[in-house]
């Protein structure tokens, strides 16, 4: 004879059966037209032709121009990095400077050789120009942002020093101010920007320029590039004699 509670305990595990079954059923691809919960991680959305979303899309960009600058650049990133290490080791200066996310592209070059990229070796003289804020700060206050890297040019940049100038855009007014004073100065100067042609590029001795239509692909190609340039310029360094040559920079650009 079934009980009330017995008869109510069967019923309760035949529902908890009927879920479980149905859970299972669904799978991955049973809740891939469900919404994801807030705060959780789903994966990128596929278009119904199966067409990328912008995730992946912004991937298959970033390796699209990534190998177009491993293909048409690379050869002149290891030319940099034999003159610069020509130049430093000789007792010349990389002054180095950009905007926004280029001015952290720029510090990250300075520290590297300040520091070091991958194995022990001594120390290079290398500033970014934006990361003094009191001179940056002044120099704006008394002067205009269009002066803000050009000034330190002027105070810091000698013959024989190398000047690095990061753009995506390659249209920054204080970056081709700069680039002026450093070509008054006598120093190399050295542009990476976006898809040429650009007023920087054009104002520079040389560039090496991204071709990609996204701004965030170009930044990201920059730092490969930054990358590039400290191994080239570490392989280059136990080529040199000893002292090397701080005129060598200007005199090959």
């Amino acid at each position: 004879m079934t009980t009330p509670r017995t008869a109510s305990k069967a019923k309760g595990t035949a529902r908890r059966t009927a879920k479980t079954t149905a859970g299972a059923g669904t799978g991955t691809a049973g809740r891939a037209g469900a919404p994801a919960r807030p705060g959780s991680t789903a994966p990128e959305a596929v278009g119904s032709a199966g067409s990328a979303g912008p995730l992946t899309g912004h991937c298959d960009d970033l390796l699209d121009a990534l190998v177009r600058f491993r293909d048409e650049q690379a050869a002149g990133v290891e030319d940099w990095g034999r003159r610069l290490a020509k130049a430093l080791a000789g007792g010349g200066r990389l002054l180095a400077a950009g905007n926004g996310g280029s001015a952290a592209q720029a510090q990250h070059l300075t520290a590297e050789l300040v520091g070091r990229y991958r194995d022990e070796r001594p120390a290079y003289s290398a500033i970014a120009l934006h990361a003094d804020t009191s001179t940056t700060t002044a120099i704006a206050n008394d002067y205009g942002v269009d002066e803000l890297f050009a000034r330190q040019v002027r105070a810091h940049g000698r013959r024989g020093d190398v000047l690095v100038l990061l753009s995506t855009s390659g249209a920054s007014a204080n970056l081709l101010s700069a680039a002026e004073a450093g070509r008054e100065a006598g120093m190399a100067v050295w542009a990476l920007t976006g898809p040429a042609p650009n007023p920087l590029a054009a104002g520079c001795d040389e560039a090496l320029c991204v071709r990609a239509d996204s701004t965030a692909t170009v930044q990201e190609l920059h730092l490969v590039a930054v990358h590039m340039l400290c191994a080239a310029f570490d392989a280059a360094l136990a080529d040199l004699p000893e002292g090397g040559d701080a005129d060598g920079a200007a005199e090959d650009a």
